[in-house]
């Protein structure tokens, strides 16, 4: 396959892959493997229903709590479109361009291992629609992260068949209008397909892996941050000692207090006398503080990439075993429970944060209160601090878990959900609400730092200082800081690490 494609099929597909796959704009493309599996299942189940009267759930009967309700052999095209259109019940706002595309890229991954019944036509459509920049629109609200991502997984296929909104080229169009374009015919479900699209966690996971890659990049810059703000105050580098950390021996731990003795490294103001014994915890800290967020990080991509590289649909198929086995794969516990567990675990970043962001506008360490010549006359960046405060209580109260809530649906015959949906959407808005916190303490710290001059950080830390100097200036004076706090977010998003 060439670099410009990401392979699909039943190999585990990683971390790299996924963050490659946005980053460079890929397409996607399942493997002769993959067809010959797609094919041997959907073949497997023409021929089982050909040949047999038994129920089969969602294959030939009613969904949810009409499990029991038997669908004439005559209907079950109709069944699946059906389907489709009464399932696509979501409100809100409109998932963003990457996730969906990420939905796309893993519904089909997912389908791609022949356990789903679906036939070729139906996943070669969704790698058209993929490739194509056909994109379907998706709401944010309707799933409850069990039966699958029924509602958004609904409006994700509803263009399969014609139906539904997509933007194509940045432009919001019906489905039938961009398929009339490329000379799309609608796909002719056959039985179990609009079932197998519709179950699934790929709303989930897909916000979950969004989530996970902007993480990534906010806890390198967290300990960047931190570092110019170490400097910033003036503190003590014992606390990095690499004695203190191998006796409380977390990986996390280790390897962010390595990071910052890296970051600080031939620093001016790290190598002179200091006259205090300890730093406050927000700096003092810090290894332990980010580290137990680093290991969660860890684990909580661990379970992201299990699950895309699963099968969540129901019921799954196994034509060398002759299966057809209904089952709970589309349940989004590991899911729920580890969303929320990435909005603590960033959260917190976002807190100490904060708390650097206070203590260098104190007026402590020989800086000038609020970070300003002539405070009283300049409020300089007080009202920073207050902003970047209002986010991280913000944050304290989306940190509130979804994953122990449910509520029964389906007339209690799906009596247990695991509200993943909402812990994914709400995961994103806690990271990036971060990213402005760091933001924040960004322009804080290189503020505070300009008053330790002549004296210089490290090489690395001078260098991405200087970077962020061209973008936001010394506030000489008071100004208008939104605009400087917005050009520091942007600086996060594009500045390469």
């Amino acid at each position: 396959m060439s670099y410009n494609y990401l392979p699909l099929d039943k190999n585990p597909t990683n971390f790299q892959q996924i963050k490659n796959l946005l980053a460079h704009d890929q397409l996607v493309s399942i493997t002769f493997d993959a067809y010959d599996r797609i094919n041997k299942c959907r073949k497997y189940l023409d021929d089982k229903m050909a040949g047999s009267d038994a129920l089969f759930y969602g294959i030939n009967t009613g969904f949810g709590y009409l499990q029991n309700v038997q669908i004439d052999k005559t209907q079950l095209q109709e069944l699946q479109s059906n389907l489709l259109k009464s399932h696509a019940c979501g409100m809100g706002e409109e998932v963003s361009k990457d996730i969906v595309k990420l939905m796309i890229a893993l519904k089909i991954k997912s389908l791609s291992y022949g356990h789903s019944g679906v036939q070729t036509d139906t996943v070669e459509r969704l790698m058209d629609m993929y490739n194509n920049d056909v994109l379907p629109v998706i709401y944010t609200q309707g799933s409850l992260g069990a039966s699958g991502d029924l509602a958004p997984l609904s409006h994700l296929s509803l263009p399969l068949i014609g139906l539904g909104e997509v933007y194509h080229a940045g432009v919001k169009m019906p489905a039938a209008e961009a398929m009339k374009k490329f000379d799309w015919k609608p796909i002719e479900l056959k039985s179990k397909e609009g079932l197998a699209l519709i179950n699934g966690t790929q709303f989930m996971t897909a916000y979950g892996l969004y989530n996970l890659i902007q993480c990534d990049r906010l806890i390198k810059w967290a300990n960047i941050i931190a570092a110019i703000s170490f400097d910033a105050f003036d503190c003590t580098t014992e606390p990095l000692h690499e004695n203190i950390h191998a006796v409380r021996a977390h990986k996390g731990q280790i390897d962010t207090a390595a990071e910052m003795r890296r970051l600080l490294s031939g620093s001016e103001i790290a190598a002179q006398k200091k006259s205090q014994v300890q730093d406050a915890y927000s700096f003092r800290c810090i290894p332990q503080v980010h580290g137990a967020s680093k290991d969660s990080f860890d684990y909580i991509l661990s379970v992201f990439i299990k699950e895309i590289n699963s099968v969540t649909d129901n019921p799954n198929i196994f034509p060398d075993d002759d299966m057809i086995v209904s089952g709970g794969n589309f349940h989004g516990q590991p899911l729920a429970i580890t969303l929320d567990f990435l909005s603590i675990a960033m959260a917190e970043l976002g807190s100490i944060s904060e708390r650097r962001t206070y203590q260098l506008i104190s007026g402590q360490r020989n800086l000038p209160a609020f970070l300003v010549k002539n405070p009283g006359l300049n409020s300089g960046l007080m009202i920073t601090q207050y902003t970047a405060a209002g986010i991280v209580s913000e944050n304290k109260q989306l940190c509130t878990p979804a994953s122990v809530d449910t509520i029964p649906s389906s007339n209690n015959q799906e009596d247990h959900v695991s509200m993943g949906a909402n812990a994914a959407t709400k995961c994103k808005r806690v990271v990036d609400n971060v990213e402005k916190v760091l933001a924040i303490e960004l322009i804080t710290a290189v503020q505070a730092l300009e008053f330790r001059r002549p004296l210089k950080t490290s090489p690395v830390l001078e260098e991405i200082i200087t970077a962020f100097r061209k973008e936001v200036s010394f506030n000489e004076s008071d100004r208008i800081l939104h605009d400087d706090m917005m050009k520091a977010v942007a600086f996060l998003k594009n500045y390469e690490l």
